[in-house]
C-alpha cells in the first residue's frame, strides 16, 4: 500500500504517475499549473503536455505542495535539472523527514556544476537519493508500450525495497549502485541530441548521424572515467541506450531544438518554438567549464555550446569538427 507522489506535470512526470496510479497505494500528481491540474482531474488528459492521452480515473492531481507530500511514502521528481534548486527550496517546508527520493532529471545546474542528486541532497539532508533514467520518451510510456530505464541508488537496500514497487510488466527497471553514471550519461545525451539535430537540419545524412553518436559517446566516456562512473553503466540504458534513442528520434526535444537551428532558425526561434524544456541548451556550457578543469576533450560538446551563444552558424560548426586534426581513433 504504498503511495507514490510525482511532482512535475509535465510529459513524463504524468506518464509516470498515470502509470501508478493504479496501484494498490495510488498516486498523486503535484503540478504547478493550475490549468493542467483541472484538466487532469476533470477531463483526464494533460492537453499541454501529454495532449490524446487518456489518463487513469484514480489519478489526482493537484497544485499544493504539502497534499503532495502528505501521505506519500516516496517522491519523485519529475522536474528539469535548471529548477530542481528552486523546487527544493520552495518545498522544504513540507517534505516528510526520511521519505526516498526519486529524481528524473537529465542535466547538471549551469550556475553550480551540481547533478541532480547533489541538488536535492544539499537542500534535504538525510533522504536516500536514486534516480531514474534511460531510453525512454513520455507517449510511448503512456500508451502502455515496452520501455526499459535504469533505477540507480547508492543505497542498495533501499533501492531494492522499491523496484518491484515501481517496476510493471511494460515498465523494466534495472538497478545500479553507480548513480553518478547514470547522472552522466543522462546529461550529456542531450547536448549530444542537439549536435544531431544540427546535422540533420544541414541534410549531412544518417552517416553524419552515426558519426556523432559514436564520438559523442567517446566524449561521453572520458567525461564519466574523469568522474569514477563506471564503464558498464555507460554502455548500459542510461548511457548508450538513452544517447541512442535521444539522437536518432525527432520525438526527442533536444535533437529537434537542433534540428530548428540546421534547418536555419536563429537559436532564439528554435527555443521559442521548442516543446517544453530542452535540457542539453543549459547543460553544454557547464559541461565544457567542468570539462575544462579536468582537462578532458569534447569537441562535439564544445562545439554545441558556441552554436548555442552565437558564436558559431550551424554551417560553421559543421565545418569546425571536420577541420580538427587527424588523430588516432583511441
Amino acid at each position: 500500500m504504498m503511495k507514490i507522489a510525482v511532482f512535475g506535470g509535465g510529459a513524463w512526470g504524468t506518464a509516470l504517475a498515470n502509470l501508478w496510479a493504479d496501484t494498490p497505494g495510488g498516486a498523486i500528481l503535484w503540478a504547478r499549473d493550475a490549468e493542467t491540474v483541472t484538466a487532469i482531474n476533470e477531463t483526464r488528459e494533460n492537453p499541454r503536455r501529454l495532449p490524446g492521452h487518456a489518463l487513469s480515473e484514480h489519478l489526482r492531481a493537484t497544485t499544493i505542495l504539502k497534499e503532495g507530500f502528505a501521505e506519500a511514502d516516496i517522491a519523485v521528481l519529475a522536474l528539469p535539472a535548471q529548477f530542481l534548486g528552486a523546487f527544493a527550496q520552495k518545498a522544504k517546508p513540507h517534505v516528510p523527514a526520511g521519505i526516498p527520493l526519486v529524481l528524473c532529471a537529465k542535466g547538471i545546474e549551469q550556475s553550480t556544476g551540481r547533478f541532480p542528486s547533489e541538488i536535492v541532497s544539499d537542500a534535504w539532508p538525510g533522504h536516500t537519493v536514486m534516480a531514474l533514467s534511460g531510453p525512454s520518451f513520455a507517449a510511448d510510456l503512456a500508451r502502455g508500450l515496452p520501455t526499459a530505464v535504469t533505477f540507480a541508488g547508492e543505497d542498495t537496500e533501499v533501492l531494492q525495497q522499491w523496484h518491484p514497487v515501481l517496476a510493471r510488466h511494460h515498465f523494466r527497471l534495472y538497478t545500479t549502485d553507480d548513480l553518478t553514471g547514470v547522472e552522466i550519461g543522462g546529461a550529456l545525451k542531450n547536448v549530444f541530441a542537439i549536435a544531431c539535430g544540427i546535422s540533420d537540419g544541414l541534410g549531412l545524412g544518417a552517416s553524419a548521424r552515426a558519426a556523432l553518436i559514436a564520438r559523442g559517446f567517446a566524449e561521453l566516456r572520458r567525461f564519466a572515467d574523469a568522474h569514477d562512473a563506471r564503464t558498464d553503466t555507460l554502455t548500459g540504458l542510461s548511457g548508450l541506450g538513452d544517447l541512442v534513442l535521444t539522437c536518432s528520434s525527432r520525438q526527442s526535444r533536444n535533437m529537434s531544438l537542433g534540428l530548428a537551428i540546421g534547418s536555419g532558425k536563429t537559436v532564439d526561434e528554435a527555443l521559442e518554438a521548442s516543446r517544453g524544456v530542452t535540457e542539453g541548451a543549459a547543460t553544454a556550457p557547464i559541461v565544457v567549464k567542468m570539462a575544462k578543469k579536468k582537462a578532458i576533450d569534447i569537441p562535439i560538446m564544445e562545439t554545441v555550446m558556441h552554436v548555442l551563444a552565437g558564436d558559431l552558424s550551424a554551417r560553421d560548426a559543421i565545418t569546425r569538427l571536420l577541420s580538427r586534426p587527424l588523430r588516432s581513433e583511441n
